[in-house]
């Protein structure tokens, strides 16, 4: 039914993943409706009406069916391992039909092989002029039960409240159940799941872990099951409940060690960390930007592969890996966070680039012999009479006395070209 396995994975409902080492599916659970009527976790009383001799029938499915059609013969998508419920309508609809129709459509429906049938609000008389506000069951219903050795119970509460109660109890006793070789610790709140190959340190990072004040679930062993919608949970196997096996100690009893506050009973998985030995040829995330998940009984659950090496303090990388894990839950993820902030940047010195126009720049060039024509040469024109005009010296090759004091005006001038800008020439005065 469900495979493990330490890749990334489409959504739930694709390929059957590969089961991974150390899962142990567990038989399909089941409850007989004796064993039903009987758990005080119920929370309803349910009366046996008729039929005890099916007492022992099993119920397989925590989903409970309430279907009135197939009172009137339409039995398809009846599933006879789910618990069948008859309401107050169903009943009135059966009281309004002759006995010979009743028998007809009750053979039908018990001959299906029912786990059991619950009647709600049975102890109230039916009344013919108000139909549906209470009902006993008409006789046929006991007498049909018997013959087929379906129970028929009654519930003195309505249909909602005995369907809750139902699920309530069925979800615990009928949820999917596997069996994981790893150590599942509580940090912070998060159930964290190590798993690894033996001896690869998954029970002293847990002993560090429990000594820095968190809580051990389970070691070793690490019952697991589903619970809508889409949770899985851990629980510790019961002969190897509060123990934990750290090589060179034995066996430790961390209850009688470090208290009650140092164990839980059961926790949701919310991260899986797959310790693997560091190797120079693996290449290992170092960004978290892509996410990598781990299914446990159709449930993905995020997944990170940590190295493990001489020197590393691993309980500090599972302490930082549980916060972390709280601040993506509250919408904070640091890598993507900070990669957004790169890009944006790079964007806006790209577009900063692209709209900036350099301004028009002239080289000084090494003087020409005279009457020699030097290709892009700016040349001042040349006045009338033949006479060439004086250029003072630019800012940049002035004397340090000189600068930063315009050149004086003289009759004749042109402009002047420096190596940053080209001046316009001055306008002569008249008169």
């Amino acid at each position: 039914m469900t495979g493990e396995h330490g890749g990334r994975h489409e959504g739930r409902g694709g390929g059957r993943a590969p089961r991974s080492a150390g899962a142990v599916r567990l038989d399909q659970p089941s409850i007989s409706v004796r064993s039903l009527m009987a758990d005080e976790a119920l929370g309803i009383e349910l009366t046996l009406l008729a039929g005890a001799a099916g007492l022992d029938r099993l119920v397989m499915n925590p989903r409970i069916q309430k279907s009135g059609l197939a009172l009137v013969g339409h039995f398809h998508g009846i599933v006879p391992t789910r618990v069948q419920i008859l309401g107050q309508t169903e009943l009135s609809f059966l009281h309004k039909l002759s006995r010979e129709d009743r028998l007809l459509s009750l053979r039908g429906f018990f001959g299906l092989g029912l786990s059991c049938l619950i009647l709600t609000q049975g102890d109230q008389p039916l009344e013919a002029s108000a139909p549906g506000a209470g009902a006993v069951p008409v006789p046929e219903l006991a007498q049909c039960a018997e013959e087929t050795g379906t129970p028929l119970l009654v519930s003195a509460v309505r249909s909602s409240a005995t369907i809750t109660a139902l699920h309530a109890l069925l979800d615990d006793r009928l949820a999917p159940r596997l069996r994981l070789h790893g150590v599942l610790v509580d940090v912070f709140g998060v159930g964290l799941l190590l798993m690894g190959s033996s001896a690869i340190g998954k029970s002293e990072c847990a002993l560090d872990l429990v000594m820095r004040g968190h809580r051990l679930v389970a070691d070793d062993a690490v019952e697991c099951d589903y619970r809508p919608p889409g949770m899985i949970f851990g629980a510790p196997a019961e002969l190897l409940r509060y123990h934990l096996e750290v090589r060179g100690l034995g066996i430790l009893n961390v209850k009688d060690l470090f208290g009650v506050t140092s164990i839980r009973e059961r926790k949701r998985i919310d991260v899986v960390v797959k310790l693997v030995e560091w190797s120079r040829e693996t290449e290992y995330d170092r960004l978290g930007l892509d996410d990598r998940y781990h299914t446990i009984l159709g449930v993905r659950i995020r997944e990170l592969v940590i190295p493990v090496r001489p020197g590393r303090d691993m309980a500090s990388i599972l302490e930082v890996a549980a916060r972390n894990e709280l601040l993506r839950n509250a919408g904070f993820h640091a890598a993507r966070e900070f990669f957004g902030n790169v890009e944006g940047e790079l964007l806006r010195d790209r577009s900063q680039e692209e709209s900036s126009v350099p301004p028009p720049v002239t080289l000084a060039e090494e003087p020409s012999p005279r009457g020699a024509a030097q290709p892009g040469a700016l040349r001042a024109p040349r006045p009338a009479g033949g006479v060439e005009p004086h250029h003072p010296p630019s800012s940049a090759f002035r004397q340090p006395g000189e600068r930063g004091h315009p050149p004086p005006d003289r009759p004749g001038s042109g402009f002047v070209a420096t190596e940053s800008s080209v001046s316009l020439p001055r306008p002569r005065r008249r008169g």
